[in-house]
């Protein structure tokens, strides 16, 4: 163990490494419930999408991807299907452009064709080398920012007021369609009359005293606690629906509730059968049979390119640089060696290759997590965080059941205590130099508004771009700068075109 992951080279033991490994799993296990939920609305009635199928291709994509990055790159950062860029695969692609799910299988696999070239050419290690000190800085920040906004969020904080005729749906039935509203969309505080509300609360109050008592292993227990309180309230008699929204309307009680946990070994049998549906379906013919669609096609491999590049440079530069996953002598290792000899270029390349894995199972972009800040906060520092949260998506696809008992409540409080640790390298900007303080603001507060860690680092290259060519300080910008801020503005004039 201490061969393979160098234990104590990083300061960090193996009760502390699957702990952390632990807390990592549970903040993002949502995404194997979740991702099914939204890519089956991509499948029509004569072309489903089958939901069976994309669970296993989800926990197979996190699976490999994650062990991936565990044994090859040994760092505690956990890959699954990226929450946006499903979403994105699903309504905009296959809804709004009409593409088959097929189709978009196929885009997926392109991209991370794609993204293996930009990679082994040295690429995106010259992107990262030429990151000015102010966005690297605003990039830590705004990823700090749009976690807690997650938790937030996640624990029902929130609600949003659209006016009349300003919003649409995107589903058979208002009961079951995604609803997008335009600006009109105001957020207020709920009241407090929920339970599961009250629950977010007290798991921040939780986890916020633990780590101000510096109790290791803080992050966990504040899960655990509020995942209990919540069962003790569902069998004291409160409606299952109001932790578990996602709920079969017929389950109303604790017994209906409980009895729907059920563990069996046939289930991987069951998996098995399932994937069949979705692996190896990608459609290269039908993608380009037709050249007035070519169009759509590129735009959105564009989109899909630039924001599996951009997440994850967001997440290793902000969050490993933070956090000291990727120290001094790695990033002078980065910039001074050619190959994949620094652990950020080994998680580089194990980032890309869970895309194409994803896309053969069948599912969309598979990429690095935010979340994974989350079991980094829990003192995770090598590989071994990675394995384990890597064993545990494997092991869903037999417990699922029971991993589907820890609700949004209790996970989401431990997003909003990693965004106030995120939240540091605001420090590191300079805010009384109101060009600094512009270009890292605007990258900061685009992530959480936008929901998007790829479009806040679009708004920060195109201003700082901006701010250099009226000061005409032209050679202050690095040349990749210049090309990967016209990349971003082309995608968003092609988006803007094709009305998507």
């Amino acid at each position: 163990m201490e061969k393979l992951f160098k234990l104590k080279f990083y300061g960090t033991n193996v009760r502390t490494e699957i702990l952390a490994g632990i807390t990592t799993f549970f903040t993002m296990a949502y995404i194997i419930f979740v991702n099914p939920n939204i890519l089956t609305l991509a499948g029509t009635a004569d072309n489903p999408f089958s939901p069976q199928g994309i669970f296993v291709a989800t926990v197979l994509a996190s699976f490999v991807g994650t062990m991936v990055m565990a044994l090859f790159a040994n760092v505690p950062f956990a890959l699954a299907p990226g929450m946006g860029m499903n979403a994105f695969f699903t309504f905009t692609i296959c809804q709004i452009m009409g593409f088959r799910w097929q189709e978009a299988l196929a885009m997926v696999l392109i991209c991370g064709v794609i993204n293996i070239i930009i990679t082994t050419t040295g690429l995106r290690k010259a992107i990262i080398r030429a990151l000015p000190k102010v966005l690297q800085a605003a990039i830590g920040a705004g990823i700090g920012l749009f976690i807690a906004y997650i938790g937030v969020k996640d624990c029902g904080l929130l609600k949003f007021t659209s006016d009349p005729g300003t919003y649409l749906f995107l589903g058979k039935t208002p009961a079951d369609a995604t609803v997008i509203a335009n600006a009109s969309a105001i957020p207020s505080l709920v009241n407090f009359s929920n339970p599961a509300v009250l629950l977010g609360l007290i798991g921040i109050i939780i986890i916020i005293v633990l780590m101000v008592k510096k109790v290791k292993g803080a992050i966990l227990y504040g899960i655990i606690s509020v995942t209990a309180i919540t069962m003790i309230e569902i069998q004291c008699g409160v409606n299952p629906h109001v932790f578990f929204p996602s709920l079969p309307a017929d389950i109303q009680t604790a017994a209906a509730f409980f009895g729907t946990i059920s563990i069996s070994p046939g289930a991987i049998g069951a998996s098995i059968s399932a994937i069949k549906d979705t692996a190896f379906k990608m459609d290269f013919v039908g993608l380009f049979s037709d050249p007035g669609r070519l169009i759509l096609a590129f735009t959105a491999i564009i989109a899909f390119v630039l924001t599996d590049i951009f997440d994850a440079l967001g997440c290793f530069v902000g969050i490993g640089r933070r956090t000291g996953i990727f120290d001094e002598k790695d990033e002078q290792l980065l910039r001074e060696s050619t190959g994949v000899k620094s652990r950020m270029d080994r998680a580089l390349f194990a980032d890309l290759s869970a895309t194409i894995i994803g896309s053969f199972l069948g599912t969309s972009n598979t990429t690095a997590y935010a979340e994974s800040a989350v079991g980094i906060a829990a003192g995770g520092r090598t590989g071994l965080t990675s394995v384990t949260t890597a064993v545990l998506f494997l092991l869903s696809l037999i417990f699922a059941p029971v991993i589907g008992l820890v609700p949004a409540c209790a996970t989401a409080p431990a997003l909003v205590v990693v965004g106030i640790l995120m939240m540091a390298s605001v420090m590191d900007i300079d805010w009384h130099n109101f060009e600094d303080a512009a270009v890292a603001f605007i990258t900061v507060a685009m992530m959480p508004f936008t929901y998007s860690i790829t479009t806040g680092i679009a708004f920060g290259f195109f201003f700082f771009v901006l701010i250099k060519l009226i000061k005409k300080q032209f050679k202050e910008v690095h040349p990749i700068m210049y090309g990967a801020t016209a990349l971003f503005v082309v995608n968003f004039v092609l988006m803007a075109v094709n009305n998507i």
